[in-house]
């Protein structure tokens, strides 16, 4: 079942006797246990009807014996195990998951990887739970992504405050939603998100951020180029070089996909490389500005960046030392 379709449930007051969360995307496994643990129950009943577990120090016969308790003065009994994937006896719930308690929500919170659902216990789950498939979102899925969550909170977003957040904080959906919620305390319902308060809020400065350095590796502007890299270097704690790789690998491959879809309308382009089509133009002029060889070096040389900033084959190396060489191998490619 897709996590809108739970979420809507969960707030219709539809509970199912068990859940499976799984996959590698944190966020939508936090949020929908979350809303359980919250809502379920009133905080009257959580006392004595609601059991938190962790999967490293639960077993099966601790997780079945909290489902099997009837509820307290409640409608129901809530069981949560938390980190489920480090459960050693997780399999050894194969008999309660075949006939669960109709009077108990169960939620296995199996968070970093996906329960293979092809052995035994994994089909049962199958057949009677609720199932989450968490996955992570592809790059080109974010944008549209932070443009849904903030209207889901009745504000709305500049296309460049959207690719700002994208850029700078990647797929990790946890971290765009603290953000997202710190900015609104200070909203209304109805205002905008604008890219001043994404710069304010994230605390990304205003002229040297990523967003910026993509912007001026569109042109080749080199002055430019390098004022940010130096100023990356002097701030490394706000612009981490593994973070920095990682955007400019996303920047490449939507300036690769552009170059080969010169012809496409902004439109299709927009959906091919998953920006905002406010900048695709952007995306048209890196093409025309970039040779496919340099974009092809631009791949080469950001695989050995990101081996250098991880202390491989060149462990003396500094983060400014590392993007210059960078630059200037793409620059003469």
């Amino acid at each position: 079942m897709k996590y809108e379709k739970i979420m809507q449930e969960l707030k219709s007051g539809i509970y199912h006797p068990v859940y499976l969360l799984h996959g590698a995307e944190s966020f939508f496994i936090d949020s929908v246990t979350s809303y359980i643990e919250k809502n379920a129950l009133s905080e009257a009943e959580r006392s004595f009807n609601q059991e938190i577990l962790y999967g490293k120090d639960a077993d099966f016969k601790t997780v079945v014996d909290n489902a099997r308790q009837f509820p307290m003065m409640a409608e129901r009994r809530v069981v949560i195990v938390k980190e489920a994937q480090a459960m050693r006896s997780l399999k050894n719930l194969l008999s309660y998951i075949e006939k669960p308690s109709p009077q108990t929500v169960l939620v296995l919170a199996h968070k970093n990887k996906p329960l293979d659902k092809r052995t035994k216990f994994g089909k049962a789950v199958s057949k009677s739970a609720v199932i989450l498939d968490s996955k992570k979102l592809y790059d080109n899925q974010v944008p549209g992504w932070i443009a849904s969550y903030a209207s889901a909170q009745k504000l709305s977003i500049e296309p460049q405050a959207t690719q700002m957040l994208t850029e700078y904080l990647g797929q990790d959906l946890s971290k765009i939603v603290n953000e997202i919620d710190k900015i609104k305390i200070n909203l209304k319902e109805g205002e905008t998100i604008t890219t001043k308060l994404v710069q304010e809020g994230v605390g990304i400065s205003r002229d040297y951020n990523v967003f910026e350095l993509n912007k001026a590796l569109s042109v080749w502007d080199y002055p430019k180029i390098m004022r940010i890299i130096y100023y990356f270097e002097e701030n490394a704690k706000a612009n981490p070089l593994v973070m920095v790789i990682s955007n400019l690998f996303g920047y490449f491959t939507k300036v690769a996909i552009t170059q080969q879809n010169m012809k496409a309308s902004d439109a299709e382009l927009a959906k091919k490389t998953g920006v905002n089509p406010f900048f695709v133009k952007d995306y048209r002029v890196a093409a025309r500005t970039f040779r496919p060889a340099q974009i092809k070096q631009a791949f080469k040389s950001l695989h050995t960046a990101d081996r250098h900033s991880k202390g491989m084959g060149m462990k003396s190396a500094t983060p400014l030392g590392i993007m210059q060489q960078l630059i200037f191998e793409i620059q003469t490619a």
